[in-house]
């Protein structure tokens, strides 16, 4: 007897995703109440969609430490990068004359791989369906088996408009149910998820990491038991800002609504971090004037 054999991907769709589309029944990854409310501005979810991406990549490098003394040292890239040297002048081949804070550039760009190698297919998959757009958007990204793999994935609910014609580019967000309501009763419309990550390697020089250890610095940190550990919280600041300025590269002129943000840390030895953090949030643009709601009506009046 002979097998036909399995159809093929399409488009990118891998062919158990296709089938799952092509079976007739739709979907959806909504809670009741904003399936409610989706169903209510006039949008019908079509199906349930989603993308996965696996990478491998690891948090940590060897491309510049750890060492005895950070002295040296080329980062590649470019990108941010703050030098921090020893002030009393100890030479010693235990001792860390030097600390540095610099952008990962490897990381950020392994991140945007797989999150939009991940989204990318949760939108093939709406593409297949016609749908106007998707809602409700969700990401995750968790390592597998501890071997610096990494998996991402994106979920969300596509839905269309009946009666419109389908747009050039559906759109995402990740919003849903009344949140999604209020803001087009506001007079925005969603564009696109808006997601953006940075990571940022403190290397620690003598003084940040007797710091971190509890050590009693005395002068070197400046007297007292209370010290800011001022290598960390630069290093903070600008993970911070080179998400921020990344994120707002994906505007186009539009307005970024709902924004979230998530900073991890990871020690890389002692008196050394990883930090990276991301961005969410979703792209959307004005396309009619704010009408406020009435002022409500009392049903009961007292007497």
């Amino acid at each position: 007897m002979t097998v036909a054999p399995e159809p093929a991907a399409r488009d990118g769709v891998p062919e158990a995703a296709e089938r799952r589309l092509r079976s007739g029944a739709w979907s959806s990854g909504l809670s009741v109440a904003d399936f409610a409310t989706c169903l209510q501005m006039g949008m019908d979810p079509v199906g349930f969609v989603q993308g996965y991406a696996v990478m491998q990549w690891s948090w940590t490098t060897n491309r510049f430490g750890p060492s005895a003394a950070w002295g040296g040292f080329t980062v590649p890239g470019g990108g941010y990068q703050e030098n921090y040297y020893c002030p009393h002048g100890y030479v010693s081949p235990d001792h860390r004359a030097y600390g540095m804070n610099v952008e990962q550039r490897w990381v950020e760009d392994a991140w945007n791989q797989g999150w939009w190698l991940a989204f990318d297919r949760m939108m093939d998959e709406a593409r297949q369906l016609g749908a106007h757009g998707v809602i409700g958007v969700v990401d995750d990204r968790h390592p597998l088996a501890g071997t610096g793999t990494q998996e991402f994935s994106a979920r969300g609910t596509a839905v269309v408009v009946p009666g419109a014609d389908p747009p050039a580019e559906p759109f995402s967000t990740l919003l849903a149910g009344q949140r999604l309501a209020k803001l087009i009763e506001a007079g925005f419309a969603p564009v696109s998820v808006v997601a953006a990550a940075s990571s940022v390697a403190m290397l620690g020089n003598c003084i940040t990491t007797y710091q971190l250890s509890g050590t009693s610095t005395g002068w070197f940190a400046g007297a007292g038991a209370v010290t800011e550990i001022a290598q960390v919280g630069r290093a903070q600041w600008a993970v911070r800002n080179l998400a921020r300025e990344q994120a707002r590269g994906q505007l186009h002129g539009d307005t970024l609504h709902g924004t979230s943000m998530d900073v991890f840390e990871r020690e890389m030895g002692e008196g050394s971090l990883a930090i990276q953090c991301v961005i969410r949030g979703n792209r959307v643009r004005r396309f009619k004037d704010f009408s406020p709601l009435p002022a409500p009506a009392p049903v009961v009046r007292l007497t």
